[in-house]
Order: structure tokens, then C-alpha cells, then sequence
């Protein structure tokens, strides 16, 4: 069965505490949606501010090349006519295919919401659908708070649907608005709608998560005869969220073999749902179902030594098939296998040292590390355990002094002693904070011998206290993440004393890089380290 996918991020998800976006933000996110395969795209409601007006009138200038748009606003008012209603003037003025009429469908909200009549309410309805249709939009009519009005007067309920059909309208949706229906509860009324409701008129569902069955709403919807499905990328929406298209989309077509979109663009899933958090300015849920980081990744050691011969024995679907892939993380949790394969996906060889290894990763995870958190540290651990390591530096010693003094601005100094090869090196450097200031010692010493890590950066630096507990004497832990390019990876270090646990992760970071240059054989004028070509693509 082909299900039509209606989204509504660019108006329902910006719904969201904390999320904006512009009219180009709209247009990006657009251009992906209908490059997925979405049937519609729902732009906003164009009577209600200037950035949705502006996104109505550029996606004409630049059309889409599968999905219509669709302008969304509600039915008329009441005691009132559609030529002299301001809300459905602007939606003429959006000039969209497809416009989406929301409407009233529960008793309590004609009569203490709206405060207008039964009647009145079911005329302002098919006054609406008839006006459009007679413009030869298409109409799409969102029965709110159908589930609701339904439980209160399935009669009435069931009537504002037939004055939608009547009028002409080409799909009936059906609303969880408040979002607390049980699955039950949505098959049994949508069977219901079934019989009251003539075929030729399309069923849609829309359902939102308070109740955290947004999607398995939507499913059993859609198993009840259902078409078209309403929800946002990532579940972005007002309270608790819309439905998440993502998992839905997953979820219809490679459990319940509905047809959504093409092989192709389903191996998509991942990178859109990554897109678009990036547009958003969100960060994305690793633990999001099908395309989080972490919805492959394997940590108990059971499991990886059961994936490392079925690999399906603990993965519901192939990870490719929605642009995902498994991941082994390594802890305090792991067994060997996990960091032989670890090691595999990097490249690396472990040369028998896995429970050497795995001894040092517990070790260090009692005292605060987090291995899974910082693969470039696990790969350091790997590399310092194999037998012809040879560090390209050693950190000796260092200093750091923090000074106010009087009305001055707060100074931070660090002294480093650094040795490479035969050369032993003490510098200084001043900085921004103590870590800077550590950070600019440390590559003073080692620029000349290394010029390649002129291009390595910091980009993030995250501290996090272990055992709070323990008030201002509690164990932090310093993640810092660097990049040279696009390439990034991150390092970790744990201590009483945050200096210290900054020292360990920069020391791990800037040493990485020279051993995988190192390892790739292009010479450095020192020590045979690489230069700016070598990457840090698996960190």
C-alpha cells in the first residue's frame, strides 16, 4: 500500500520551545524533503508572520521537483464569509496547490473554545473546503482534537468529517492534538470512521507524543486504512513533540512492507535527520531509533562476540538500509572482542594485546575515563600497547599559575618540559585560561619539530563532574574534541585536579595525529612524522 507523507516541520515543528528557523532555513530544509520523497510539504500558515510569507512566495520562484506545498490556516470565522476572512485571503495569496484547513471536531472546543454553535461550526467547515475546492486546490481538512471529540460525542465528531467530505475535500485527517490516545484507542475509532466515511475520501492521521505513542498511533492508523501521515523530521513540535516521520517511514516500509519512499532515498533517513538537526541549530539524538549514532552501537561484551559471527543476532534491520552502520564502543563493560573489532574498524592491529588493552581501559574507566566517548584515546591506548611504538614526544613536566592581581585582568602562564628524540625543550606560553595557556606551551615546544600540527585545532573542550557528590573536590572529566579540516576526533582525560585531566586529553590529541601521519609513510623533516595529508577519519 502507498502511504502519502505529509510533513509539517516548517510549521508545526518550529512549534518546538527553542527552535527558529528563517525562510532560508524553511527552504533548505524544503529542498531535502522533497529530495527524501515527501508527498507534501506543509510551509507554515501564511497569515501569521512575514518569514512564512516569504518562504510561500520563493518556493515558487524555485518550485520543487516531486512534493507540493501545502499553505496551512483555519476554517472561517464564525458568523462570518470566506471572502471577507483575512485568514483565507492570505491563503489564497500563498498561491499553493494543496491548502490544509484545520477545523473543530470535539463539542467542548465549538462550544467553550470557539463559543459559537454546532451548527455554525459545522457550516464554517464546509463553507471553507467548498471555497478552495471551487479554486481547484486540493484540500486537506485536519479534524482537531478528533480522538477526544470522539471519546465526548463520536456522533458530533463524526458529522464536522462528513460536512468536510460533503464540500468536497480531498483528505480527512484525523488528530491526536493533545496527544494522550492509546494505539487501541486510534484503531478502533479510525475502523470506526471507516464505515461512517464514504471510500472515495482519503484518511489521514495526525498524532503528537505527550503520551510517547506518537508513531505507534500513527501505525496503527495507517493499519486501520489510513494513507496519509501528518508528523515532523525528528519529531520536532510543540510539548512533547509531533510524530517522528523518521521511525514511522522505517518502521511502514521494512516492517510492514508499505511503500513511503524509494530504496534509494530511504538509505537517506540518517543524513536528513542529521541535516536537518544542523539547520535547526539542534544537536541530534544519538539515541534517536534507526538513525541515531548509537542505535547500532554495541557495547556489552555478549554482544559483540554474538555480532562478531551473526552480526543480525542483536540488530533488528541492516543498519545500511536507512544510512546507518553498526559501531563497536569500547568500556568497562567490554570483553576482547569488542576492542579487536574496534581496532579492526580503525585500521589497526591489535597484535594480541586485547586484554592488555581491555585491562587498561577498566583501569582507567574506575578512575573517570569514558573510552566510548573518546575514540581517539582508545586508539592511542592501542597504539602505545603495540610493540614497536615510539612516541614522536614525551611531556615531562609542566606548571600553570593563575594571577589576579588588584583591578588587572586575570593572567594564565604555563611551563612545559618537552623532549623529541634527543632534545629536551622547557618553554612557556601565556593564554586565554589555564588550558589555553597549556595548549600554547605544548606546541610551542613542538612546532618546530612538528610544523604539520599548526593545523591541528581544538574545537571543543567539555568538562563534566563525575561524582557530584563530592561537592568542589569531585573528579572532573575533560573531553576535548580537535580537527584539522573536516576531520575530527576526540580525546579524553579524568583527574582530581581538571589541569591535569585537560593535560592528558591534549597530550593524546596532538599525538595522535603525528602517529597516523607517521603510519601513512610521508616523511616529516624530524622524525619520519607525516604532514597536513595524514587524517583522523575513524577517530
Amino acid at each position: 500500500m502507498q502511504i502519502f507523507l505529509y510533513d509539517t516541520t516548517l510549521r508545526d515543528g518550529t512549534q518546538r520551545e527553542g527552535l527558529s528557523l528563517s525562510a532560508e532555513d524553511k527552504l533548505k530544509i524544503a529542498y531535502l524533503l522533497d529530495e527524501l520523497g515527501v508527498h507534501y510539504i506543509e510551509g507554515g500558515w501564511p497569515g501569521s508572520n512575514p518569514k512564512d510569507a516569504e518562504f510561500f512566495q520563493r518556493i515558487r520562484e524555485t518550485p520543487l521537483r516531486q512534493a507540493k506545498v501545502a499553505a496551512f490556516g483555519s476554517t472561517r470565522h464564525a458568523g462570518g464569509s470566506c471572502e471577507g476572512d483575512a485568514n483565507i485571503r492570505a491563503l489564497v495569496d500563498a498561491q499553493t496547490p494543496v491548502v490544509t484547513l484545520v477545523g473543530k471536531s470535539s463539542v467542548l472546543h465549538v462550544e467553550r473554545v470557539l463559543e459559537t454553535t454546532l451548527e455554525e461550526n459545522l457550516a464554517m467547515i464546509a463553507d471553507s473546503v467548498a471555497y478552495f475546492k471551487a479554486m481547484g486546490k486540493e484540500v486537506v481538512y485536519d479534524a482537531e482534537h478528533f480522538f477526544d471529540g470522539y471519546k465526548l460525542d463520536p456522533a458530533y465528531t463524526l458529522r464536522t468529517l462528513e460536512a468536510a467530505a460533503g464540500a468536497g475535500a480531498d483528505v480527512l485527517v484525523l488528530c491526536d492534538t493533545n496527544g494522550g490516545s492509546l494505539p487501541n484507542e486510534v484503531s478502533n475509532i479510525v475502523r470506526d470512521v471507516r464505515t461512517h466515511v464514504s471510500h472515495n475520501v482519503q484518511i489521514g492521521i495526525h498524532t503528537h507524543n505527550d503520551g510517547a505513542l506518537a508513531v505507534a498511533n500513527a501505525m496503527a492508523a495507517v493499519q486501520e486504512g489510513a494513507a496519509q501521515v501528518q508528523g515532523t523530521i525528528n519529531g520536532y513540535g510543540e510539548r512533547c513533540g509531533n510524530m517522528d516521520l523518521i521511525p514511522l517511514i522505517a518502521n511502514l516500509q521494512l516492517k510492514l512492507g508499505h511503500q513511503c519512499v524509494s530504496a534509494e532515498q530511504l538509505a537517506r533517513l540518517s543524513e536528513l535527520a542529521h541535516v536537518v538537526a544542523a539547520v535547526a541549530n539542534l544537536n541530534p539524538d544519538a539515541h534517536a531509533p534507526y538513525v541515531g549514532r548509537s542505535a547500532f552501537a554495541h557495547k556489552g561484551g555478549i554482544h559483540v562476540a554474538a555480532i562478531a559471527k551473526v552480526e543480525h543476532s542483536y540488530q533488528h534491520i541492516d543498519p545500511t538500509l536507512v544510512g546507518n552502520q553498526k559501531r563497536v564502543v569500547v568500556s568497562e563493560l567490554s570483553g576482547r572482542g569488542n576492542v579487536k573489532m574496534r581496532a579492526d574498524e580503525l585500521g589497526l592491529d591489535v597484535h594480541g594485546n586485547e586484554r592488555a588493552v581491555l585491562q587498561q581501559i577498566k583501569e582507567r574507566e574506575s578512575k573517570g575515563f569514558q573510552f566510548e566517548a573518546a575514540e581517539g584515546s582508545f586508539e592511542m591506548l592501542v597504539r602505545r600497547n603495540a610493540e614497536d611504538y615510539q612516541p614522536p614526544f614525551e611531556l615531562l613536566d609542566f606548571t600553570v599559575t593563575v594571577e589576579k592581581r588588584g583591578d588587572r585582568e586575570i593572567t594564565s602562564l604555563a611551563t612545559v618540559k618537552v623532549r623529541v628524540g634527543d632534545e629536551l625543550m622547557h618553554t612557556a606560553a601565556e593564554g586565554d585560561g589555564p588550558v589555553n595557556a597549556l595548549d600554547a606551551a605544548i606546541r610551542k615546544a613542538l612546532l618546530p619539530h612538528y610544523p604539520e600540527l599548526a593545523e591541528v585545532r581544538l574545537v571543543d573542550y567539555k568538562v563534566r563532574i563525575i561524582d557530584e557528590h563530592r561537592g568542589t573536590a569531585a573528579t572532573p572529566r575533560v573531553l576535548i574534541e580537535s580537527a584539522r579540516g573536516d576531520e575530527r576526533w576526540s580525546t579524553i582525560g579524568a583527574s582530581p585536579n581538571i589541569i591535569e585531566a585537560s593535560y592528558q586529553a591534549l597530550w593524546d590529541s596532538l599525538e595522535l595525529p603525528l602517529l597516523r601521519a607517521r603510519e601513512s609513510g610521508v616523511g616529516s623533516r624530524e622524525s619520519g612524522v607525516g604532514s597536513q595529508e595524514s587524517v583522523a577519519a575513524h577517530a
